[in-house]
């Protein structure tokens, strides 16, 4: 995806960086994914766990994640939802076969940094291997991101106004970018749009499988989460009884122990397990090996994770405390270059107020309406690839908790 901020850096980088900076920052837009998040939860992942709950079926958490964050990412960057959530009574759902491309392009990019460059350009001139699967894949996305951009067309004209209404809270991250003119070139809008369909679904979808996998083992951490949920549900009136609960992304805002545990997730389990830099002038590393231009560094964000020099004797152990300054109240500082799951100086994320929100809002609904269960005798391993996701999915059962 030439163009697209994965691909592009220095002083080329600032531009596009400073113009995604500015959609991300509107109230508006942060307001709009807030009540998208909310709708998404209500509508579609709560009648889904609902429904598995209630006939006891297992299910892979992953790929149900996988497709609600792929809608939760295309709603507001399209004004359109794909539906990847929606099923029908037997179970039947949508093909993935966009999200599936997207997997495709990370498992691609993570075997490149695992081969010479000669190698996987060779593939790509002679196309086979993975650069054929990357090339095929990239076709998918293309077509999907046309297909969107000519749907939220179609729903403008019917309209006669924005592709979502005017007279509501919703806005598209396409309608900053569509008539902008350094963005006229279809393949450079298409290489935009899809940075934030993998920006969007891939982090937040790769991570939310992870927390509740350590949630399972941890019921002391899911005790406390609940026990902080039980003032703001108590203030709540459900529609009827036995209805849902949903937590809105106001009412968890300011739970720091909700934030902590995802926190902890990300550093054992960052949805970007590595980070590839490339050296702009020779140095001597802090270790004392020397760089020289143009040779490529590969950072294990993974294994940092897991270092007893930065976290402790208890590095290997899930421990959210540890995010908590002395009261236990507030979130300790901990430097970005030290947890760099979101990234640090300039190429910090410029979505992760808005990741954190989404996580939360879906965490906290999800572990106070049901109880969550790890069916035995999987084996959960990360896959190689350049997001985080679990080699054989995430097979769990859930029950409708008794409030």
């Amino acid at each position: 995806m030439a163009g697209s901020l994965f691909t592009i850096d220095g002083a080329p980088s600032l531009r596009p960086r400073a113009k995604i900076q500015s959609v991300l920052s509107s109230p508006r837009l942060v307001a709009s994914m807030a009540t998208c998040c909310r709708d998404k939860v209500e509508n579609g992942l709560l009648p889904l766990f609902s429904h598995l709950a209630s006939t006891g079926t297992p299910f892979d958490m992953q790929e149900m994640f996988s497709r609600f964050m792929f809608d939760l990412a295309a709603t507001p960057l399209f004004g359109v939802d794909p539906g990847l959530l929606s099923f029908s009574l037997d179970m039947s759902m949508p093909p993935m076969d966009a999200a599936v491309a997207m997997d495709t392009v990370m498992e691609v990019g993570f075997i490149r940094h695992l081969i010479p460059v000669s190698c996987w350009k060779a593939m790509r001139r002679l196309n086979i291997g993975s650069e054929r699967k990357l090339r095929t894949a990239h076709t998918v996305l293309r077509r999907f991101a046309a297909e969107m951009i000519e749907e939220r067309s179609k729903i403008t004209l019917n309209r006669g106004r924005c592709a979502l209404s005017n007279d509501d809270e919703h806005e598209d991250i396409l309608s900053s970018y569509i008539n902008d003119p350094d963005y006229t070139d279809n393949d450079l809008l298409h290489a935009v749009l899809l940075s934030f369909m993998l920006a969007g679904r891939d982090t937040i979808g790769t991570t939310l499988p992870w927390v509740f996998y350590n949630l399972a083992q941890n019921p002391g951490i899911v005790s406390i989460i609940h026990s902080q949920l039980s003032p703001i549900a108590s203030r709540k009136v459900p529609a009827s009884t036995g209805a849902m609960m949903i937590f809105e992304p106001e009412d968890t805002k300011p739970l720091v122990y909700l934030r902590v545990a995802l926190y902890e997730t990300l550093r054992l389990y960052p949805s970007a397990p590595i980070e590839r830099k490339t050296v702009a002038a020779g140095d001597i590393m802090p270790s004392g090996h020397e760089v020289k231009v143009g040779d490529t560094i590969l950072i294990s964000l993974h294994s940092m994770g897991r270092m007893e020099d930065l976290w402790g004797k208890d590095c290997l152990n899930y421990n959210p405390n540890r995010w908590l300054s002395k009261d236990g109240n507030t979130l300790r500082y901990v430097p970005s270059h030290k947890f760099l799951a979101f990234n640090s100086g300039s190429r910090i994320c410029p979505g992760k107020e808005i990741a954190v929100m989404q996580m939360k809002t879906v965490v906290a609904t999800v572990l106070w309406n049901f109880d969550v269960e790890v069916v035995e005798g999987q084996i959960i391993q990360p896959k190689p690839s350049c997001i985080l996701q679990m080699k054989n999915g995430f097979i769990v059962k859930l029950r409708k908790r008794e409030l």
